[in-house]
């Protein structure tokens, strides 16, 4: 089995997921052709080589729909040749995308492969995509379907998480991104996103709370109690975990994960197309 080995990342930035966030104006397909524009100009890749591209995309649908991935390539200016995919995982979307492109470098299917993911939530909304274990009662009563953040209220009571721990953990990551930032530890994986004019819309990470501590967390309501109780989704949860007697609430917006637009996009390839494109890894991809 090859060696499947990341040569290069990029992103953009993170900009609030919001009809006032920095990147609204920005199509999810934009923000994926800057992805794919600067890896192939950073790493004087032909695009006709490129045997794969693999974004993740949670609601792929509107704007976002249609195998994204290849409309970004069509965007970024990429060969004809160059194939898309895209797969949908929820919040694993990107994480999986990168996962299928070291498997198919290992197994010598491909040689050279861009994944990632992008989202645009102020554009194209969470659950636009519908879905019948939303939906459809016949589906998620007997899947035990329930939101993500109930679920994650779940876990947490079940593996013994406190308010205290999770806020806690919020306020590191917090100080993590800011001193990433402060340090330029950033600074060339990047890129800021500017308009038609070459005007820069947005240059760093917009949803950074820096200042977060315990005390500003402490005065924030649990956001799933509503859900949970009225919506029925603790007792959906306790039925499927009976090990659980009551859920306890702890997630809220201060500690929970953002709602963000952005893309992002890892070059995956074989020895031999490093060899090929003269580029060095830096870093092995292992099972």
């Amino acid at each position: 089995m090859a060696e499947a080995y990341i040569y290069d990342h990029v992103r953009t930035p993170r900009g609030r997921g919001k009809k006032d966030g920095s990147l609204h104006e920005v199509p999810a397909v934009r923000l994926g052709a800057k992805v794919l524009e600067s890896l192939r100009d950073r790493n004087g890749i032909d695009t006709a080589k490129v045997d794969d591209i693999i974004f993740g995309c949670v609601d792929p649908v509107g704007e976002a729909g249609a195998v994204i991935p290849r409309s970004s390539a069509f965007e970024a200016g990429y060969d004809f040749k160059a194939p898309g995919m895209q797969i949908s995982r929820f919040c694993a979307s990107g994480l999986d995308a990168i996962n299928l492109a070291a498997a198919k470098v290992a197994f010598g299917a491909d040689d050279l492969v861009i994944a990632g993911g992008v989202e645009s939530m102020s554009r194209v909304g969470m659950g636009m995509s519908g879905g019948a274990w939303y939906m459809d009662p016949s589906v998620g009563f007997p899947g035990f379907f329930m939101p993500q953040g109930v679920s994650a209220d779940l876990i947490a009571t079940k593996y013994g998480f406190s308010r205290d721990d999770v806020d806690a953990y919020a306020v590191e990551s917090q100080k993590r991104a800011a001193k990433s930032w402060e340090k330029g530890y950033f600074k060339n994986s990047v890129i800021p996103i500017k308009d038609q004019n070459g005007l820069t819309i947005l240059d760093h990470d917009e949803h950074m709370r820096p200042g977060t501590d315990m005390q500003a967390l402490g005065q924030l309501n649990p956001s799933f109690v509503m859900p949970g109780e009225m919506g029925g989704f603790n007792a959906v949860g306790i039925q499927a975990h009976p090990e659980v007697e009551t859920i306890n609430h702890v997630h809220h917006a201060g500690n929970s994960s953002g709602i963000v637009d952005g893309a992002a996009g890892v070059l995956v390839g074989s020895k031999k197309a490093g060899k090929a494109f003269d580029i060095k890894p830096r870093a092995r991809i292992r099972a």
